[in-house]
């Protein structure tokens, strides 16, 4: 039943989706040429508000729950699972005090409206995956301005979406950059549970009816051992918050 309601409810959620993307480009491109950084993060943050209501019309819900008392002075890198495009739009509009700047393949910043536009000039790092030296500056000046402005990082440290929900090995790479570049930025996980779901049977039918989460974990200090082991602790502290086994701990990890 669910799956045949998608065949219902899809097209208008996606036309409405589509929509706001057209809708914003403009108001974009008006809000960063003439006044700036702040009226346009708070474009895209609206912007993604109303994408993450856009699911609502399927059905699905969105939870987004963070009991954590972050700061907001002190740059932080947010590190989640990644099960769909849908992971997005909450992470912009729930972690918008943190100015959460996102890692985005440079293909990415041509051609899609409003998205195109926000991965040029919302202050992220558009890496070229077939140039490893590219991508190393890009993530460089990412973690410069970090530490300069306070800003934030969202990383998905599996590299790819999981089509089953099911947590892929955490890679260290582009955390360790920018840690190099901001050493004093605070490790946060975020347990992503059920976005794979809308998505199982691809863009058309979207399922439908599906309960999504977004659950902030507690901040690990970095410094506290090396960065394998403190991505680790992420990964593994992600899989339980899921119900997922969780990798045995490597020599030296934290634990609570």
């Amino acid at each position: 039943m669910k799956k045949f309601l998608g065949y219902i409810l899809s097209p208008i959620a996606i036309v409405a989706f589509l929509l706001l993307l057209c809708i914003f480009q403009p108001i974009q491109w008006i809000s960063y040429r003439f006044f700036g950084y702040k009226a346009h993060k708070s474009t895209v943050d609206l912007l993604n508000l109303l994408l993450t209501g856009t699911v609502y019309i399927l059905g699905n819900t969105v939870t987004f729950i963070n009991n954590q008392h972050l700061p907001v002075n002190r740059p932080i890198i947010f590190l989640a699972n990644h099960q769909s495009m849908l992971d997005i739009p909450p992470l912009i509009w729930y972690l918008r005090k943190y100015h959460a700047k996102f890692i985005s393949k440079i293909e990415l910043t041509k051609g899609i409206p409003s998205i195109s536009y926000n991965l040029k000039y919302g202050g992220g790092a558009n890496i070229n995956r077939k140039d490893s030296r590219q991508s190393l500056m890009e993530m460089s000046k990412m973690g410069i301005r970090m530490k300069e402005n306070n800003w934030s990082a969202v990383i998905f440290p599996e590299g790819t979406r999981s089509k089953t929900g099911q947590v892929k090995t955490f890679q260290v790479g582009g955390i360790a950059i920018i840690l190099k570049k901001c050493p004093n930025a605070l490790l946060v996980p975020i347990a992503i549970k059920n976005s794979w779901k809308v998505i199982r049977y691809g863009l058309y039918p979207l399922n439908t009816f599906t309960p999504m989460t977004w659950e902030v974990l507690e901040p690990i200090e970095p410094g506290t051992s090396s960065v394998d082991e403190l991505v680790a602790e992420a990964e593994n502290r992600i899989k339980k918050a899921l119900g997922q086994l969780p990798n045995p701990l490597k020599e030296g990890t934290i634990v609570d």
